[in-house]
């Protein structure tokens, strides 16, 4: 009986152990698995990490993006109205700058006609002057002509002084009689006599050299026109140019009786030239 009860008490053991054992081994695998669940739960949640680090940056990319389109909308902006109210202060100057131009214009096309009128007049006095001088006196020493903006008669020394004088012959009061006649129907023009010499030096008690003596020929000339053509003096000026600007050579007979010369100008007075000069585009003077 002892003998049963052993066996009977062990075989429950032995029964136990076994029961064990197996849910020992169950509970082992449902602890393996949930490991592995568990790893691959952290593995999906390090990945779903990664991703809203990913998402993080491009949202603040977007965002900067943003600030900075933000920004440079409002700066463009701000450069629209300015450029704006530039257009508006442009327009206003282009206006104002097309009005003076239009004064200028009418300025300059003034000149240009005042500038046309005295062409016609010098051309007219070149005329007068050409027909006067041709009325008894047929000479090739006498050029009359229109150099530029003025009318001028060259006349050759041996027409109006001896040789190395400054005394005025015959001659010439015949031929400055006709100028003067031409001079006094323009009595707002000047007149300047321009002396001018070869390079042959000359030096006597009353000439010391060719200024000398091309200034005294160019004053015999004024005073005669002064004097016996009654030409008001204010209107005279006398210039003597001496040698240095000849007409041909001087190594020649030839060449310095060319270069020994009477030039008679007429032109504009200066003070009215200068007052062309400093009028408004509108015609009016400028305040000094």
């Amino acid at each position: 009986m002892k003998k049963i009860f052993i066996l009977a008490i062990t075989s429950t053991l032995l029964l136990s152990s076994c029961v064990s054992q197996k849910k020992f081994t169950d509970l082992q695998s449902e602890f393996d698995a949930t490991k592995e669940q568990l790893t691959a739960a952290n593995s999906k949640v390090l990945e779903c990490q990664v991703e809203k680090d990913k998402y993080a940056n491009k949202l603040a990319a977007v965002e900067s993006q943003n600030k900075f389109l933000t920004e440079n909308n409002a700066s463009n902006i701000r450069q629209i109205e300015n450029l704006t109210t530039l257009s508006q202060s442009a327009s206003s100057n282009i206006k104002d700058v097309i009005s003076q131009l239009s004064e200028k214009d009418k300025y300059i096309n003034g000149i240009r006609g005042a500038m046309s009128r005295k062409d016609s007049i010098n051309l007219t006095l070149a005329v007068h002057l050409k027909s006067a001088l041709s009325a008894g006196i047929q000479d090739e020493d006498i050029i009359v002509n229109v150099e530029k903006t003025v009318v001028y008669v060259e006349i050759n020394d041996k027409l109006l002084f001896k040789s190395g004088s400054s005394v005025i012959s015959d001659r010439a009061k015949e031929i400055l009689d006709k100028v003067a006649t031409v001079i006094s129907s323009r009595p707002e023009m000047e007149v300047m006599v321009e002396g001018y010499t070869d390079s042959q030096p000359i030096n006597t008690a009353r000439t010391k050299d060719n200024w000398d003596l091309s200034t005294q020929r160019a004053t015999a000339v004024v005073r005669v026109l002064q004097d016996d053509f009654k030409i008001d003096p204010k209107r005279l000026i006398a210039a003597g140019r001496s040698e240095y600007l000849p007409l041909a050579t001087n190594n020649t007979a030839e060449g310095r009786s060319r270069n020994r010369r009477t030039r008679i100008v007429i032109l504009p007075k200066l003070d009215q030239f200068f007052d062309v000069l400093e009028q408004k585009p509108d015609g009016s003077a400028v305040e000094k």
